[in-house]
């Protein structure tokens, strides 16, 4: 295991860093200050190899199971929407279709992926919601990227996250959330905690709201 005094938190940035498991091919570290669980960068997969295990997906937008999974955060977050909301699907993946349902309930939703729709230009405008869904754990700089979305988002606007949760040490040992190779970011309910917390201090009011076991909505008061 690499030693944990030489990493950085990639969502903190703290060093009190911490070894908290090792698996067969991985090491996962715990930062003290936000309690992130991340894998160090240096055993992440390349861009190319990344890209080649998403290509493998195959979620479809007319899927029923699918959007029945994606429900999870559509509808709580659906619910806090003002008419016409404006909206940005970020992590859109090869199959959009969170997007699409947000459309079909009149909220029009611009995409942003690195690999399937990489117009970055779309960082550049305001929004009433943004969404990530099954995309934080696959952030190698989840400080960076979730700072920049939520200087993205309106005054009165909302951040959707859907990601498996980390509960504890024992559970975290037989999860079969850290085998997939593309997660390197695992989020507890006080990592989230810690984030609002920090949002707010940055001076605008961040309210969390656990709307699920593995959604989180954010919102900018």
């Amino acid at each position: 295991m690499i030693e944990p005094e030489a990493q950085v938190c990639p969502l903190c940035g703290g060093t009190h860093i911490d070894p908290y498991h090792a698996g067969k091919a991985r090491d996962y570290l715990h930062c003290a200050t936000c309690d992130l669980v991340f894998v160090p960068s240096y055993q992440h997969l390349s861009d190319r190899e990344e890209k080649a295990y998403y290509d493998l997906h195959d979620n479809q937008p007319d899927d029923p199971g699918y959007r029945r999974f994606l429900d999870r955060l559509f509808t709580p977050l659906l619910q806090r929407l003002t008419p016409n909301a404006q909206g940005l699907d970020f992590g859109s993946g090869p199959g959009p279709t969170l997007s699409k349902m947000f459309e079909a309930a009149g909220h029009p939703v611009a995409l942003y992926d690195p690999y399937y729709a990489p117009d970055k230009a779309v960082l550049s405008a305001a929004y009433d919601f943004i969404t990530l869904s099954e995309v934080a754990e696959h952030l190698a700089q989840p400080g960076t990227e979730l700072d920049r979305l939520w200087a993205r988002l309106a005054p009165g606007g909302w951040l959707g996250i859907m990601t498996k949760r980390v509960r504890d040490q024992t559970a975290f040992k037989t999860w079969h959330y850290i085998t997939d190779p593309t997660h390197i970011a695992f989020f507890s309910e006080a990592t989230f905690q810690w984030l609002a917390g920090r949002w707010s201090a940055m001076g605008t009011p961040a309210a969390l709201v656990i709307a699920g076991n593995d959604v989180v909505l954010i919102g900018k008061s």
